[in-house]
């Protein structure tokens, strides 16, 4: 079973794991990992907001922007925190099916 604490595992080991999960995560999930990876790895989100008719990437670009001001590092904890909980979840739901 795949377990770790944000404390002792890096952000690139996070990404790598969340890769092994076989049940998918919610939309809602996938977002906020979404938007945790990129204020992560580039910062705040500066670009214009899609059309309203482009609704994923509408989607994704509030997810972003919802994490604005929050520094990298605090994003990085909570990205890796995400996984951890994502690893226990989806783990338990497949040992039970």
């Amino acid at each position: 079973m795949l377990q770790y604490e944000p404390e002792d595992t890096s952000f690139e080991q996070a990404v790598q794991n969340i890769r092994f999960i076989t049940v998918k995560p919610t939309d809602v999930e996938l977002l906020k990992l979404y938007g945790l990876y990129k204020q992560t790895t580039i910062g705040n989100n500066t670009n214009p907001s899609p059309g309203l008719l482009q609704m994923k990437d509408s989607a994704k670009w509030s997810s972003w922007k919802s994490y604005s001001g929050k520094g990298k590092i605090w994003a990085k904890d909570e990205y890796v925190k995400l996984v951890n909980q994502l690893i226990k979840k989806y783990q338990s739901k497949k040992t039970q099916t």
